[in-house]
């Protein structure tokens, strides 16, 4: 039993959901350094619900990518893409996988279900709906989303955007345009980290039709936008300084240069085309992760001084 649940819990991708847990801190954090107030409660269950989701999702994103053939086809499966691999090594069935991800949906639907009773929000209702289907059909047919060359915007949007503005929301009670520019660098972040995942998946997705953007532009101009979406993202980090409430948020990102440098200097042709070459997908995602730890950070510095002076 030990041993199955293991098998299930790796199946839902656990390192990557922090991905989740990003945006859903620096909202939250926002909204504290906005109102002053921290609603513990709503926090934790806003935590639960999009993990189990985003766990559902990967879990679903195995099983259809696995009858589409996509993972089939890949040869350079990397420790960031190309799936868990357990359908493919006999370890989980199909239908295994198929059932364990409807119940981790299943489960992240009621716990947002309890956040709707408690708010009584439209709103959120709203958000955790889009939040379901757009995981669940990233790569579920008919839809298929991930499969149409608006993958990368469809994640940008809902581990981005959409959770940023949903926790603050829940801290705030307010729906308004504050959230928008740290939920901006968010969403650019998480884009990166899917954008310079999708690399080594490359000749896998086009065998099977998944026009990702690399498969759709090619590579130079992928790298291109890449490179164009990290100076964006510290120029919005350069209007934050602007603003009183966002200001220290805006300052520790601002420290996060040197390791984003650093992942543009790793996410060249050479290495993104050379298999066993990982350091721009690392880098990546570990930019994003330090990157939402200081926006964090920031706002909850930002609160301490508004609130206590």
């Amino acid at each position: 039993m030990k041993s199955k649940a293991k098998i299930l819990f790796l199946a839902s991708r656990p390192k990557f959901l922090l991905a989740s847990v990003s945006p859903i801190l620096v909202g939250s954090a926002l909204g504290f350094a906005a109102v002053g107030t921290f609603n513990f409660i709503l926090f934790i269950l806003a935590l639960f619900a999009i993990m189990l989701l985003h766990a559902g999702a990967n879990i679903a994103n195995d099983y259809f990518d696995h009858t589409s053939g996509n993972d089939w086809a890949n040869k350079n499966v990397t420790p960031f893409s190309g799936g868990t691999r357990l359908i493919q090594d006999g370890i989980l069935s199909p239908k295994a996988t198929l059932l364990t991800s409807i119940v981790a949906l299943a489960f992240g639907s009621v716990v947002g279900l309890v956040i709707v009773v408690m708010t009584k929000s439209v709103f959120i209702l709203i958000l955790g709906l889009i939040g379901l289907l757009g995981g669940f059909f990233y790569t579920a047919p008919p839809v298929r989303l991930g499969y149409r060359g608006i993958g990368e915007f469809v994640i940008a949007i809902l581990f981005g955007l959409l959770p940023v503005y949903g926790s603050y929301y829940l801290q705030t009670g307010a729906i308004d345009t504050t959230p928008i520019l740290p939920a901006a660098i968010v969403s650019l972040l998480i884009f990166l980290v899917i954008l310079i995942n999708e690399f080594p998946d490359l000749n896998a997705d086009a065998a099977v039709n998944k026009k990702t953007l690399i498969v759709w532009l090619g590579i130079n101009p992928s790298i291109w936008i890449y490179r164009i979406v990290f100076v964006a993202t510290f120029i919005i980090a350069a209007v934050m300084l602007t603003r009183t409430l966002m200001f220290f948020a805006a300052l520790l990102y601002l420290f996060t240069l040197p390791i984003a440098v650093a992942a543009v200097k790793f996410a060249n042709k050479k290495n993104l085309t050379t298999p066993g070459k990982y350091q721009a997908n690392q880098t990546t995602i570990l930019w994003h992760s330090i990157a939402s730890i200081t926006l964090t950070l920031g706002f909850i510095i930002s609160a301490i001084r508004i609130f206590a002076a």
